[in-house]
């Protein structure tokens, strides 16, 4: 008779665990290095951002239950007369603290890069300060020296060459140039600096073989120096112009919590519906809106900046 043989059961081993490879380590080890970063992004920043669109469509005091409202938000901020105030008084005071902001800084980048200036460390130290300043010390100091009273300086100095005395905290235009006097002397530093490291990236081996050819200064800074450092320009007037247009802590210590329209931005006129009126809605369609200028004139200096590189 034929035994039948059974072979004990050997119990089944478990699959071998697969280990990280070294590259996928360093991988999770940047990651995880960079990752505090992007988590207060998207705390403080990207959901800000999205709840701001979701507000745009609601009614909401910042307490109660939100009401959807569509797009009466909008109608109401498009309708409103001061909104349209506050962004011709954003566009106008822009012009005034930007356009001769850059044109200063780029005088001044060239007289801190020439061989005629001495102390140059200092200099630049000094230009520079006015960035680092506190914006509240700022707008504290400029407002005694826009002083509405006849003692104040800057109506002092501009009596010597016969001008009546301006209340430079009521007029029209004595508000505008105050605030954008003080937007001036804040960032012409800054951009002073970037531009004047935008000079000293020009290899000189350009400016001696233009010497020897016989170009003049003139010659040397319209063809060498401006087309060298049109990069450098082009990235200083897109952020003044964002900046610009986002005008918030001047006009607001300058002014107080009067809110003068003769000084109202249109950020400021978005803080004091969101945290004056309680007006949250509203206040985040403003701030849609902003976002689609701001994307329109970035959009048409882009355009600008093509044509003038090609």
């Amino acid at each position: 008779m034929e035994v039948l043989r059974t072979e004990p059961d050997h119990k089944k081993l478990p699959p071998p665990k697969r280990r990280l490879s070294e590259k996928t380590k360093d991988a999770l080890s940047a990651y995880l290095y960079i990752s505090p970063f992007f988590i207060l992004f998207a705390i403080f920043g990207l959901f800000p951002i999205l709840f701001s669109f979701y507000l745009g469509f609601q009614r909401w005091n910042g307490f109660g239950e939100m009401e959807f409202v569509g797009l009466r938000n909008f109608e109401l901020i498009l309708g409103d007369a001061l909104f349209w105030k506050s962004l011709s008084n954003t566009l106008i005071i822009g012009i005034l603290g930007t356009v001769p902001q850059l044109i200063v800084a780029i005088l001044l980048a060239f007289a801190l890069n020439s061989a005629i200036v001495r102390f140059k460390n200092f200099f630049r130290v000094s230009i520079f300060l006015p960035y680092v300043t506190s914006t509240v010390a700022v707008a504290i100091v400029f407002g005694i020296m826009f002083n509405n009273q006849d003692f104040g300086l800057i109506n002092i100095v501009i009596g010597w060459f016969g001008i009546d005395p301006v209340s430079w905290g009521t007029t029209e235009w004595g508000v505008k140039i105050a605030i954008a006097t003080m937007i001036f002397w804040r960032w012409v530093g800054y951009n002073t600096i970037i531009y004047l490291a935008g000079l000293q990236s020009i290899p000189y081996d350009l400016y001696e073989a233009a010497k020897i050819d016989g170009a003049t200064v003139y010659q040397q800074i319209r063809y060498i120096t401006i087309p060298m450092l049109k990069p450098v320009i082009i990235f200083t007037v897109f952020l003044s112009t964002i900046g610009s247009l986002q005008i918030f802590a001047e006009p607001l210590v300058f002014l107080g919590r009067t809110f003068r329209e003769e000084g109202m931005t249109v950020v400021l006129y978005l803080w004091r519906e969101a945290f004056v009126n309680m007006a949250f809605g509203p206040a985040s369609a403003t701030a849609l809106i902003l976002f689609v200028i701001i994307i329109l004139f970035s959009s048409i200096n882009m355009y600008i900046a093509n044509r003038i590189g090609k």
